[in-house]
């Protein structure tokens, strides 16, 4: 008796990937580093010219001298960022209060340590810093210019903090958006018609009834090598459509196991599109109803023909029956869950450029898909 592993089947289809969501970090202490570090190395640049007013006549080793005092400052903004950071998940008011007391405190710490800084060059290195004023004339002055310069530090950690939020806020978005059309195209595509499961086994099992054994076993084989592309392929993924048709083909030659000279195929791919890429098992659903429809209703020989060709800047794939009573079997019976589930996928990648036609023909019934060529379908 014929067995078939189903389970371990199943099992061997890798799981379909999902997308790979971007990561945008918040601000770290390299970014706040290398700001501050910009940030006062522009302001000593603006205030060179004061210095070198200042120190006329004393040389560069004083303007060095009054200049290292930013590396002071860069280090102050440290805390200040700490400071940010800490506070960031707080109500805006004390978060404003806390962040402009720290942009005050680290205004008076780099105040008092520029006071006693020139007293010490003073009285060690150079002696024409005496000149410069050490009062609290000097002192208002200059706390309320490092409040601005320490004011505008904070800022600029707000602004690239806020842009980085939004970033990552339409990343996010992004994200969920590609993750519910993956998942929509997942389910799109696991819609298939249940009834063709069901017969081939139904025709299989009337087989090993009736002693076919060998057609039995061929049907099994190519059953089992159908479901495995069918489990193993990604419902996101594009294949060229010669690869497509080829699957088409396994699946319509189990098809004539079961209905024998009843069923003629034609498949038919022309060479400038036979690399198109196309969504993976596009066609099974319109193959699978001009079986349902086309073939099994009728006593007479039916031809089903799958062609690709190009008409201008697009891919037109049809999928056509010349079964008698195609037309009406649709009409009557058919769901049309196949067809609305291929326009939603097409819709899903393509958007409006991708579409499809079915209807009636005297005789038969056919589907045409058309896909635009210069398009790159969303993923």
């Amino acid at each position: 008796m014929l067995k078939v592993d189903w389970m371990s089947l199943i099992a061997s289809a890798p799981p379909a990937e999902m997308p790979i969501q971007p990561v945008v970090r918040e601000t770290g202490w390299r970014e706040a580093i290398l700001m501050s570090i910009a940030l006062w190395s522009f302001v000593g640049i603006i205030y060179l010219p004061i210095l070198l007013e200042r120190h006329a006549g004393e040389g560069w080793s004083s303007v060095a001298l009054d200049e290292g005092t930013l590396i002071v400052s860069i280090l102050l903004s440290m805390p200040l960022f700490s400071v940010f950071r800490s506070t960031r998940d707080w109500e805006l008011m004390p978060r404003a209060l806390a962040l402009a007391g720290a942009v005050l405190g680290a205004s008076i710490v780099q105040v008092c340590f520029d006071l006693i800084y020139t007293g010490f060059v003073a009285n060690r290195v150079d002696t024409a810093w005496e000149n410069l004023p050490t009062d609290l004339s000097r002192a208002y002055r200059a706390t309320f210019n490092y409040v601005c310069v320490f004011g505008v530090n904070v800022a600029l950690l707000h602004l690239v903090s806020a842009r980085r939020h939004e970033v990552l806020q339409a990343q996010e978005l992004a994200h969920a958006l590609s993750t519910a059309q993956h998942a929509q195209l997942a389910a799109l595509r696991y819609q298939l018609n249940p009834h063709f499961l069901f017969n081939t086994l139904n025709a299989i099992s009337a087989m090993i009834v009736t002693r076919r054994n060998d057609d039995a076993e061929l049907m099994t084989d190519k059953l089992s090598s159908f479901l495995r592309a069918s489990l193993a392929s990604d419902p996101t993924e594009l294949v060229p459509l010669d690869q497509e048709l080829s699957l088409m083909e396994d699946y319509l030659e189990i098809e004539s196991i079961r209905f024998g000279e009843r069923l003629h195929v034609e498949i038919d791919c022309a060479s400038d599109v036979c690399g198109t890429p196309i969504p993976s098992f596009l066609l099974q659903p319109l193959v699978e109803n001009a079986i349902k429809y086309g073939v099994a209703p009728s006593r007479d020989p039916v031809n089903i023909r799958v062609t690709g060709r190009r008409e201008g800047a697009e891919l037109v794939v049809t999928v056509e029956d010349d079964g008698r009573g195609a037309s009406n079997a649709v009409k009557t019976t058919s769901t049309g869950v196949g067809l609305e589930n291929i326009r939603r996928r097409l819709n899903a990648l393509y958007g409006d450029a991708g579409t499809i036609a079915a209807g009636p023909r005297n005789p038969g019934y056919a589907a045409i898909i058309r896909l635009p060529l210069n398009v790159v379908p969303l993923r």
